[in-house]
Parts: C-alpha cells; sequence; structure tokens
C-alpha cells in the first residue's frame, strides 16, 4: 500500500483539542439565538429550514442521538412513510423522490425523507444538536414571555446525577417533542401565567388528525409555539399514525408565525 493512501497521523490531544474548540465557539454562538425548535423530527426540522432560510438565527436540539421523531419506524416498522397533497410540495423542495400512490396520495422511503430534511435543514443555516434535553424555559412576567431554554445533556438525566443546566437565549421557542409535548408541558407546571393545560392526544382518526395538527398549530404564548403532534397533545387531537404530510405542513406553517413575528419585531 503506499503511503498517500493511509490517513495523516493525528495525536489523540489534537483531536481533542480541535471538538473542544469549535464546538464551545459554537455554543457561545448558540446561547443568544433567534429560534429554538426543540425535536429533530418531521415538523422541527421542516420549521428549522424556513426560519434559517429567512435569515433567522436556528437551532434544533433532540435529545437522541439521531434524526426523525416517528418517521424512522416507518409504519409498523415497514420502511415506507405516507404524505398527501399538498405537503409533498415540501418533499419535492429538498429533493425527495416521491412514488405516487393515486388521488394526490404518496409515499416515500422513511430514511430519505429523514435524510433529506434533515440535510435541507443544515443547508439552510441551522444547526442541530444531538443528546440535549431541554428540561426549563427561561420566562419574563412583566411582559409575561417564554424568553429561551434550560438544557442538559440527556446522558446526565439518564445517568441520574445532579448537575446544573445551562440556559440558552431565543426570540421564539419551538415545541416540536411529538406526543409528549415535553415543552409545553413544562409551561403548563412551572408557568402557571401561561395558563396552558396539556389534554393529550385522542385515539386515531387520520384525516381528522392531518387536518387538526395544521389548523391548530401556532403561537401558545407570546415566545413560545407548539408544532407537529405535540399540537395534538396540546388541544386534545387524534393521532395520525403513518402519515406525514401534516408534519410537514405544520412545520412550514410554524415558521412562517415565527418569521412573520420577528420580523415585526
Amino acid at each position: 500500500m503506499e503511503l498517500r493512501e493511509l490517513p495523516r497521523e493525528v495525536d489523540e490531544v489534537t483531536i481533542t483539542r480541535a471538538i473542544i474548540r469549535s464546538a464551545a465557539e459554537d455554543w457561545i454562538r448558540i446561547a443568544d439565538s433567534d429560534v429554538v425548535v426543540v425535536g429533530a423530527g418531521p415538523s422541527g426540522l421542516t420549521a428549522a429550514r424556513y426560519v434559517a432560510e429567512a435569515g433567522f438565527r436556528a437551532v434544533v436540539f433532540e435529545r437522541r442521538l439521531s434524526y426523525g421523531g416517528g418517521i424512522g419506524g416507518g409504519g409498523m416498522l415497514w420502511h415506507k412513510v405516507v404524505v398527501s397533497q399538498p405537503a409533498d410540495e415540501i418533499l419535492r423542495e429538498v429533493g425527495c423522490r416521491i412514488e405516487e400512490a393515486g388521488d394526490g396520495v404518496y409515499v416515500v422511503d422513511a430514511a430519505e425523507m429523514l435524510a433529506r430534511l434533515a440535510t435541507a435543514a443544515i443547508d439552510a443555516g441551522a444547526k442541530v444538536i444531538f443528546g440535549v434535553t431541554v428540561e426549563d424555559l427561561m420566562y419574563t412576567l412583566n411582559p409575561l414571555r417564554v424568553t429561551g431554554v434550560v438544557v442538559q445533556w440527556s446522558a446526565v438525566n439518564l445517568a441520574g446525577l445532579h448537575v446544573d443546566p445551562v440556559a440558552v437565549r431565543a426570540r421564539a421557542v419551538v415545541d416540536c417533542t411529538g406526543h409528549d409535548a415535553e415543552v409545553l408541558r413544562v409551561a403548563s407546571k412551572k408557568i402557571p401565567e401561561v395558563n396552558i393545560e396539556v389534554l393529550g392526544e385522542r385515539s386515531m382518526n387520520a384525516p381528522a388528525g392531518e387536518r387538526f395538527v395544521v389548523e391548530k398549530t401556532g403561537e401558545v404564548c407570546p415566545g413560545l409555539y407548539a408544532s407537529g403532534m405535540a399540537v395534538c397533545a396540546l388541544h386534545g387531537g387524534p393521532r395520525m399514525g403513518p402519515i406525514f404530510g401534516g408534519m410537514l405542513l405544520s412545520g412550514r406553517k410554524v415558521a412562517r408565525d415565527v418569521i412573520r413575528s420577528l420580523s415585526r419585531a
């Protein structure tokens, strides 16, 4: 084997320093963001892409070490999911190959949908950070407004260690955590002034659920927004299973709401 085919030797300390320096620089910028999106599922990645394309500094915090939310499992581990018009427009924009199933319904590979949505968000300028849990919120009372998030490494929470978290300021926080509506539940329990009650989602009704999630997407209180299945959990809407058009449209809608609000400020 020729020498030029071997990797250049890099010592361990050089590796460590490069990682810490670059990550610290990212976090210094992230600490004061325009938009924090919580959850790297379909609605979260879509929202982050549109917000970043509009020129705002967006960061996505995902508590797991991967993208996807409910997409990765497809439909009961079959590697396909469904979208319907007009959500196919969003997939076409990111270069996703879709298969027409008839009457405005399309089938797409779960893995490709994940990859395309994630790449599009990153290419637009959004930063995605894995392994971070949003465990609390920052807020003001006069005027009432959510002003950021409080974050902790997911591994710290899983280990049951007592380690103080850090705060990230944001002009808008978007709960895209899916069925659990994790951020909204924090607000409902710890900031009673926002007057939020998380009702919990209802049983499956795909057509009604798709409509419901889009119609109810938007601002919950100043500075805090709901998108995707978090909307159904908040307002008591039905689940819809492995059809994701509503998730994509919800992400686009919340992004437009956030962009309008921040543009007026």
